[in-house]
């Protein structure tokens, strides 16, 4: 997904590179087999739904089996880190983190979603596992209902696929 065409990425560009260095790793995006876990915030739990649903049918269309999902929820988006450090532990291949951190009127949310993606990137920088940062950060309720669509513009949608790009990369350039 991409806020303009001039902004995409080009897949031709992939076949250009390949005359031009040694070597190019792209994912397969290959589903089974893989283990994923996923941590889903309670607090605007309407719109973790309708994320989970799409990150759901995603893993679903690339072949992850239901027995190889497990999702975690937790109270609220400040506890998402935790509980996706908790799932790379438990040996899963990667981690999507689902919910809504949704502007007040208060600095409330600056702290809970700084601090929630600080500490998604600290367990994936720890761990060398693929943790997604599939938690919204809007202003408005629209804002979050727009993004969370039942289409494939759905974030949670893109997470997984995400998760599974980011799996396959990762195999190819392990030692």
């Amino acid at each position: 997904m991409t806020s303009s065409d001039e902004t995409a990425f080009r897949p031709a560009l992939v076949d250009e590179l390949r005359d031009r260095v040694g070597r190019v790793v792209t994912s397969d995006r290959r589903g089974t087999g893989r283990r994923i876990g996923i941590v889903g915030a309670q607090f605007n739990g309407g719109i973790t739904e309708r994320l989970l649903e799409g990150a759901l049918a995603g893993l679903e269309e690339y072949g992850v089996s239901r027995r190889d999902i497990t999702v975690l929820w937790v109270p609220g988006a400040f506890e998402v880190p935790l509980a996706a450090q908790a799932l790379v532990e438990a040996d899963v291949d990667g981690v999507i983190t689902l919910g809504a951190v949704i502007r007040g009127d208060t600095g409330h949310y600056e702290v809970v979603a700084n601090e929630c993606a600080r500490g998604v990137q600290q367990v994936q920088l720890e761990s060398g596992v693929p943790v997604i940062f599939g938690v919204l950060t809007v202003n408005t309720v629209d804002q979050a209902l727009e993004r969370s669509l039942p289409d494939e513009t759905n974030k949670g949608r893109e997470s997984a696929l995400t998760v599974l790009d980011m799996i396959s990369v990762l195999d190819e350039v392990a030692p």
